[in-house]
Order: structure tokens, then sequence, then C-alpha cells
């Protein structure tokens, strides 16, 4: 198994196990421009990504991640840091428990090191922690979310 950062060549076997992975959730879906649909969004989003790809040691995409990074505003008499949103962390379930969700980690935790990420945000499903938890990560109560229509939910929103 070998794990390597994907590019635009790779578009189809990202899609591919992005579409596996909507069907282990909601069942076989039919949605014949779903690729032209993926290909356009990471033509979009590949500046601002950085995706990474699991393969079998026969070149079978087996799992993925990618971080999207954000550059923080420049400050007078400081230097600009940049920190990443860990999304779409997928491993076929052939592959589960074979260490390949670690290697993906670990190849993102290099890479922020390398690269001077000042932090790493995901947000993980109750089956994901412990991989998390095993790659550096920890609960953090310093951050606050706003569910979509929350305001509005309580009749808060916006006054005409």
């Amino acid at each position: 198994m070998r794990v390597r950062r994907a590019g635009a060549a790779d578009v189809r076997a990202l899609a591919g196990l992005r579409a596996r992975w909507t069907e282990e959730l909601d069942g076989p879906t039919d949605d014949p421009s779903f690729l032209d649909r993926f290909d356009a969004w990471f033509a979009r989003e590949s500046a601002q990504r950085v995706v990474w790809l699991a393969e079998t040691g026969e070149g079978s995409p087996i799992g993925m991640l990618n971080v999207m990074l954000f550059e923080r505003m420049p400050r007078p008499g400081r230097a600009t840091g940049s920190w990443g949103y860990v999304a779409n962390v997928y491993v076929v379930p052939a592959h589960r428990g074979a260490g390949v969700g670690g290697r993906l980690m670990g190849a993102l935790t290099s890479y922020a090191d390398e690269t001077g990420l000042v932090r790493l945000v995901l947000s993980p499903t109750a089956r994901s922690v412990s991989l998390y938890a095993r790659a550096g990560f920890s609960g953090d109560h310093d951050l606050m979310l706003r569910p979509q229509g929350a305001l509005s939910e309580r009749g808060a929103g916006p006054r005409p």
C-alpha cells in the first residue's frame, strides 16, 4: 500500500471513492453528471486543497483525504500563518483496520509540520475519533458552531 499526493490525473479515482462512500451511506445513486461535477469541483478547489490518495500495491484506490488551506489575515509585525480543515477522510470497508487511515493521517500531519500549518481542525464522526486521537488530535472547547438555520429557528434572525 502507498499514500501519495493526488492531482488532476487522479480525478476518476477520487470520484470513484466519493461515489463508493456515498453508496455506503445512502445506497446506489444514479447520477450521470457526477464525474463532470467532481472534475469541475477538483479544478476549482485544487488551488486551496491538498489531497492524498491511498492505493494498493497494484494501484487500486482504497482511501483518500484532503485538507482545505486557509491563510490568516496579515497583522502588522507578525508573520502570516495558515491552518487547515481536514475533510473527506475515507477508506473502503475491506481495508479498514489495516493502517490505511493512519498512513493517510501521517501524510497529512507530516505536510502540516513541514509547511508550518499552525493548526489542523476537523469534525469527527464517533467511529473516527480514535483514528484522529492516534494522529495527535484532541478535543478543543474553544470552537463554537452555528448550525444552518440556528437563528431563524429561535426567531432571532435578521430584522427587516
